[in-house]
């Protein structure tokens, strides 16, 4: 893979008179991976995402943007922000205007697009993050929640390259913070590359391709999380816990006295390696668009009696608002732990998720499970 951004013994103080927030700081993003940034309070994160946008000028060392330094001129800055976008971790700190559509629109604005083009990326934007009827409406009016959103639709509208979520599931209740990771799921499937940071070892552990661990401004960790979480004294002194299916897996694996590896992320990985059933349920896949997903959803249930039925993706999901669904978030490891349980289940999803809800029945045979999924 190419590497996107490289940092190479970056040293940087906000002032000179105090210690370094970053110190010999050397890490590279590579391109396309689904890259977590984890480490504690006062560790370094923002500063770090601050960093890849230019916000903060290093005092020594370079930082590069494919195979370039960056360019702190207005003019390189802006070229930089044009393709790599950030979502704060308070949304309040980025929010600039009135309306929910004025600030969806600040950021291409800001970098000079025609009034055509804004109101086109607006729109596709507030659709992303299901928004769409509210473009009136003033910011004060609208949840927490829903402010993440138009943070989130604001970078979107801007069609990064990279997009750098800090923090994004912060002050979101369970739900809303599940389909804010399933938006970030359908950005990197999109071919955007995306890093989050985020105190959640769970979260990140399951979603991630590349972790990389800060600890008192400096790189701790960078590569699989395995590496990392198999030191559990340096996982505390970074200030973090082990993720509770890492440490379920290592515990039976100790107990029955066999290897660790394969490393299962979620709870159908460990439920498929350590208790699957005589019989492989059935998985009806149903990729759909939201005006469809009614109907499909029907014809797969009477077809499949007994069946539970089960969302991923919040465009279906939403087109099936008040309907009675087994499992309308999280969908696709309920309905894999479900199949290891040698049961049926019916998966409706939004098509993009498609190669992704694929590419877990896959690892299932990493575990010795092979489940029988139809379109």
């Amino acid at each position: 893979m190419m590497v996107l951004f490289e940092l190479d013994d970056v040293t940087f103080s906000h002032n000179p008179t105090l210690p370094p927030v970053m110190d010999g700081f050397s890490l590279s993003i590579e391109e396309g991976c689904r890259t977590a940034v984890l480490g504690a309070n006062g560790a370094g994160k923002t500063t770090f995402f601050y960093t890849l946008l230019g916000v903060n000028k290093p005092q020594k060392g370079c930082v590069l943007y494919n195979g370039n330094p960056i360019d702190y001129s207005k003019d390189g800055l802006r070229s930089l922000r044009s393709e790599v976008a950030v979502v704060l971790q308070n949304p309040d700190e980025q929010i600039f205007c009135s309306l929910v559509e004025e600030d969806v629109a600040f950021g291409p604005l800001n970098l000079g697009m025609s009034t055509e083009d804004v109101e086109a990326r607006v729109a596709k934007a507030l659709a992303d993050v299901r928004l769409s009827g509210l473009e009136r409406r003033p910011l004060q009016q609208l949840s927490g929640g829903q402010r993440k959103r138009v943070a989130i639709a604001g970078a979107l509208a801007v069609d990064p390259h990279v997009m750098i979520m800090d923090e994004p599931t912060a002050g979101l209740d369970p739900q809303a913070s599940m389909e804010v990771m399933e938006l970030a799921e359908k950005l990197a499937l999109r071919g955007v590359t995306v890093l989050i940071s985020t105190h959640d070892v769970d979260l990140a552990y399951r979603w991630s391709e590349v972790s990389d661990v800060l600890c008192k401004g400096s790189v701790a960790h960078t590569g699989d999380a395995e590496g990392f979480y198999s030191d559990v004294a340096k996982v505390h002194s970074c200030g973090l816990l082990v993720p509770s299916v890492f440490s379920i897996n290592r515990e039976v694996s100790a107990m029955r006295g066999t290897d660790p590896a394969p490393y299962p992320k979620s709870p159908c990985e460990l439920l498929a390696k350590f208790g699957k059933s005589k019989r492989s349920g059935k998985v009806v896949l149903i990729p759909a668009d939201p005006e469809e997903a009614a109907d499909r959803l029907d014809s797969a249930m009477n077809d499949m009696k007994g069946a539970c039925s089960c969302i991923y993706g919040s465009d279906v999901r939403h087109a099936l608002e008040g309907r009675d669904i087994d499992f309308a978030f999280d969908g696709v490891n309920a309905c894999l732990s479900r199949a290891v349980e040698g049961k049926d289940s019916v998966l409706l999803y939004d098509k993009i998720y498609d190669p992704l809800i694929r590419g877990q029945i896959e690892r299932l045979r990493t575990f010795g499970f092979d489940t029988e999924a139809v379109l």
